[in-house]
């Protein structure tokens, strides 16, 4: 924040006038993306401002959504007010504690068991024809960051074109599995750094992205989260709790247990390698080198399951260290 901070100024200008008065002003947060939120205060009462550049940020599709979850009875900020034109948005207050900032093995169970709960509140919402489709094309636009930008920034290697081919035959193989699923309402980041310790909870921020896609898709980003991980026994426990309870609202998910991991494991996987392309462009396009200190992170979560898969061997020798690449 500062002087020569145009839209921060006409932000800041635009909610005075609708509250009225002075008001003392403090940074939220600045995103992977161009939006960012401030926090404007007056006395005990606080709103957030969003300044969401039009040119890049869909303002009326989070004016959408926030509909949607207030509709399916969840928490997320209500939106008192917005200008679509300018991308200027003006927000109920959710406070300032994450699920991320506060998780910890004694309250886990707690904290993911009432995320469960909301996520099967949004997706037994589900209705199709609302929300765009999570479709085949959007899948393959993502996966392919992990070829323009962790292959060939972060492991400096570009594969041949017999290597090209056998990654778009394993990327082929997930699509189809995607595809395969029934569809529901899906957030797309439903993660502990977008869920609030609020009353009720959660919070649900972060959600202006939402597409009608694989039911799998928000369980396997609330448990394989880009920035805290978990033993796998812990996973599998919170991952029946809610398969469980997805069955018991009949919402269409896999009603063989196997046949339902191997769903949510593939669906990940497409999801890993986008964030693997996604966090190096933002660490080295962007200029926010935090993001490079993840990629550890999905390769781990990414590795058992194309080891697990045959139709998947060809993106093995990719999750080591590019001077593995090519040996026996």
């Amino acid at each position: 924040m500062n002087a020569h901070d145009e839209r921060f100024q006409q932000l800041v200008a635009w909610l005075s006038a609708r509250l009225g008065g002075a008001l003392e002003w403090s940074t939220v947060s600045a995103d992977a993306s161009r939006r960012r939120y401030f926090r404007a205060r007056r006395g005990e009462a606080s709103w957030i401002a969003v300044d969401a550049p039009p040119e890049s940020e869909n303002t009326l599709a989070f004016v959408a959504v926030a509909s949607l979850l207030e509709q399916a009875g969840l928490n997320a900020p209500s939106v008192l007010d917005y200008d679509a034109e300018h991308g200027f948005m003006c927000l109920t207050d959710l406070g300032d504690r994450t699920y991320l900032s506060v998780l910890d093995e004694d309250n886990a169970d707690a904290l993911f068991g009432a995320a469960i709960g909301a996520l099967l509140d949004w997706q037994s919402a589900s209705r199709p024809g609302v929300l765009p489709d999570y479709d085949r094309a959007t899948f393959a636009r993502e996966m392919q960051l992990f070829c323009d930008w962790y292959l060939p920034v972060e492991l400096d290697y570009t594969p041949n074109r017999r290597e090209s081919a056998r990654i778009e035959s394993a990327f082929a193989f997930l699509l189809d599995r995607i595809e395969a699923q029934p569809q529901v309402y899906v957030h797309r980041d439903f993660m502990p750094r977008n869920l609030m310790v609020a009353h009720p909870l959660p919070g649900i921020l972060d959600f202006q992205d939402a597409r009608y896609g694989p039911a799998t898709y928000d369980v396997a980003s609330l448990f394989r989260d880009a920035f805290i991980s978990w033993p796998v026994s812990r996973i599998d426990g919170w991952v029946r709790h809610y398969w469980d309870g997805a069955l018991g609202r009949e919402l269409p998910v896999a009603g063989d247990w196997q046949t339902f991991c191997d769903d949510l494991a593939l669906t990940g996987a497409q999801r890993h390698l986008k964030i693997l392309g996604l966090f190096v462009r933002i660490a080295r396009r962007d200029g926010k080198p935090r993001y490079a200190t993840d990629l550890d992170r999905f390769i781990g979560y990414l590795r058992p399951v194309v080891e697990g898969f045959d139709e998947l061997a060809p993106l093995v020798p990719y999750l080591d260290r590019p001077e593995a690449i090519g040996t026996p």
